[in-house]
């Protein structure tokens, strides 16, 4: 659910007051809480791709990985675009545990899969790259990879279907889907 901070204040005991303003849709929702203890998270809004972007991300994954001989999937034109500019972590993971939180991190979806880097500094771990699939990217996140396809289809001279100014219509529209 998206606020907007209208005031903050502090009580006696120091304690910080936030008034926000929501949607009204909200009222009965809100309602069933009040005077509960509640989990609060407040995060900057950023905007979210757009279904259109989702559609010509993968629509370009599909040209690129049918022109390459022998023809590739394009899911795995997808993870190799998402390793070379998609978000990523770097973590240290129990060297016993890798197999299954590489099955369970995998279920997350197509570009969500984990990379082993080599031994960590902690004994009995590996260092490993667990990256995100583009379901959880910000607009920024999103332009980028479509960039990067974008250029990538370009250098392979395949003329994609979607023209310049469709690729930067659906960039425009990032957020309103």
């Amino acid at each position: 659910m998206q606020a907007t901070i209208q005031s903050m204040s502090r009580g006696m005991g120091g304690e910080l007051y936030l008034t926000l303003s929501l949607a009204p849709m909200y009222l009965e929702e809100l309602r069933k809480l009040q005077g509960e203890q509640l989990e609060v998270r407040i995060d900057k809004h950023r905007k979210r791709r757009s279904k259109d972007a989702n559609a010509l991300c993968w629509a370009i994954c599909h040209e690129i990985g049918t022109s390459i001989r022998p023809p590739i999937p394009k899911e795995e034109v997808y993870r190799k675009a998402i390793r070379d500019v998609g978000a990523f972590t770097i973590v240290p993971i129990k060297s016993n545990e890798l197999q299954a939180f590489t099955e369970i991190w995998a279920r997350n979806g197509t570009g969500w899969f984990v990379e082993v880097e080599g031994d960590s500094k902690l004994e009995g771990f590996k260092r490993v790259f667990i990256y995100y699939g583009s379901s959880t990217y910000d607009s920024r996140q999103m332009s980028v990879l479509l960039d990067y396809l974008v250029d990538e289809a370009q250098q392979m001279g395949i003329t994609l279907r979607a023209s310049k100014r469709e690729i930067e219509e659906a960039k425009r529209r990032w957020g309103d889907g």
